[in-house]
């Protein structure tokens, strides 16, 4: 397992980006997955770094546990309270005009992983996805 923390701010993106593709690359994750995985740690850092500690800048812990076959990525602030895995799915059958502003991010996120977790322990959000590789 490895770890980073960083301030949940968007000028970190970068880093925590490059912090789980370094690991996905040392294992020969293949492309796809890579992919996905990079959407979805994009998706979640900045969801953290734009609403968790608003209108201050807290800090971000990803935590990596990254095998030949599985990644599983844990991002956890001390900010707001706030389980994504509450809201309903949005209606994507709908046109971009009928939908409900948000929602959208963390739908793909699912949709993209294998499991999405989420609990809030200890004054802390923790959500954990998992992707498979094979």
């Amino acid at each position: 397992m490895k770890e980073i923390t960083v301030k949940a701010a968007d000028e970190e993106l970068n880093t925590v980006i490059a912090f789980v593709t370094e690991q996905l690359e040392a294992v020969e994750c293949p492309m796809k997955a890579q992919m996905q995985l990079e959407v979805a740690v994009e998706e979640l850092f900045v969801n953290i770094a734009h609403y968790a500690y608003a209108p201050e800048i807290g800090n971000a812990t990803i935590r990596t546990e990254i095998t030949a076959d599985t990644a599983e990525i844990t991002f956890i602030d001390s900010g707001k309270f706030y389980d994504p895995l509450a809201k309903p799915d949005p209606d994507v059958t709908l046109s971009a005009e009928e939908r409900q502003i948000g929602g959208l991010g963390i739908y793909m996120v699912k949709k993209s992983m294998d499991d999405v977790r989420y609990e809030y322990t200890d004054g802390k959000n923790v959500l954990t996805i998992v992707k498979k590789f094979v």
